[in-house]
């Protein structure tokens, strides 16, 4: 049986589907040639990311798939529930990538409240003629420790921020629409463990009490956060949103940085993706990186091995 990852997929995941019997193609086809490349290999099961689109124009015209897989979480660029009407299998890897996103929320939240999202840019240009002026200017940095931090959507991803969050000192507060409870389990190298029971609440408890906001939901129909959330929260608040362009008014942030009601804000995600907005690219106060949130090796292993599994069992 052949599987395309047209997205990528990591060696270990080739390896343990070769040794299922197999045979991967990691060919990147470009997403108006699929069809034809699909029929003309007999491709049973395609694997992507978030760049591949699986609809149902395609799932119609290529009789041959049995599965879609998705690395990764969300499956907003997959018709799921035609597919799975259709007797395909749907697949994605929920827990593989969710430590990979909560540490590049924490590397945006650390870089923002010490200003290296500036001092990197400002230093090579500079730092040699105004070093004493760039010390002052980057000097008012805070401390995460004691801060809170408030999570909107409490799933894997936003319990695996807290995680990090409480190890920290930090406040942990999170909202979500199905969860009223969570047990967070904070591990160390010791072989110990602590066990937190942290209670949901409402969202305008979040944007009231959070100094830094961290959006954890699937794609949506509407903003999540827009003009009148941002106006509910704190003044000088930093907003990160490693979740899916969409969710956060971008327009909305822009207006809110540029009247100094949010200090600082961090985006792996953007409305117009892949093509970000320039008032974004541009703008001194957002620390922003291009849709990386599970782009390291370990969630990529995990990622692989986790959906080679999947469809070793479901198509063997």
């Amino acid at each position: 049986m052949k599987v395309l990852a047209n997205d990528g997929i990591s060696q270990s995941g080739i390896d343990a589907l070769e040794k299922g019997g197999f045979e991967v193609i990691t060919t990147k086809v470009a997403q108006e040639q699929l069809e034809d490349f699909i029929n003309e290999h007999g491709i049973d099961a395609i694997l992507v990311r978030s760049a591949t689109q699986v609809r149902q124009e395609l799932i119609d015209a290529c009789p041959s798939i049995k599965l879609i897989g998705r690395g990764g979480v969300g499956m907003d660029n997959i018709d799921v529930q035609y597919a799975k009407d259709q007797g395909l299998h749907v697949i994605n890897t929920p827990a593989a990538s969710s430590s990979s996103v909560a540490e590049l929320v924490f590397a945006h939240l650390f870089g923002m409240a010490r200003f290296l999202h500036q001092s990197n840019r400002e230093m090579p240009l500079e730092g040699d003629t105004r070093f004493k002026q760039l010390k002052k200017a980057y000097a008012g940095g805070t401390e995460l420790r004691g801060k809170t931090i408030g999570i909107i959507g409490f799933g894997r991803i936003g319990q695996e921020v807290a995680k990090i969050g409480l190890g920290l000192g930090m406040k942990v507060i999170a909202a979500d629409a199905y969860l009223e409870n969570a047990s967070i389990n904070v591990e160390f190298f010791t072989g110990q463990s602590i066990s937190i029971s942290i209670d949901t609440v409402p969202l305008d408890t979040i944007l009231k009490d959070s100094d830094f906001i961290t959006l954890h939901v699937p794609a949506q129909d509407n903003y999540i956060i827009g003009s009148n959330e941002i106006e509910k929260m704190r003044d000088g608040v930093g907003i990160v949103n490693a979740a899916r362009g969409g969710v956060l008014d971008e327009v909305a942030l822009v207006k809110a940085i540029e009247s100094d009601k949010v200090k600082f804000a961090a985006l792996d995600v953007f409305e117009s993706e892949p093509t970000p907005e320039i008032q974004l690219l541009m703008n001194p106060e957002l620390s922003l990186t291009p849709h990386i949130g599970a782009a390291t090796m370990e969630a990529q292993d995990r990622i692989g091995t986790e959906l080679a599994s999947q469809i070793i069992s479901l198509l063997s």
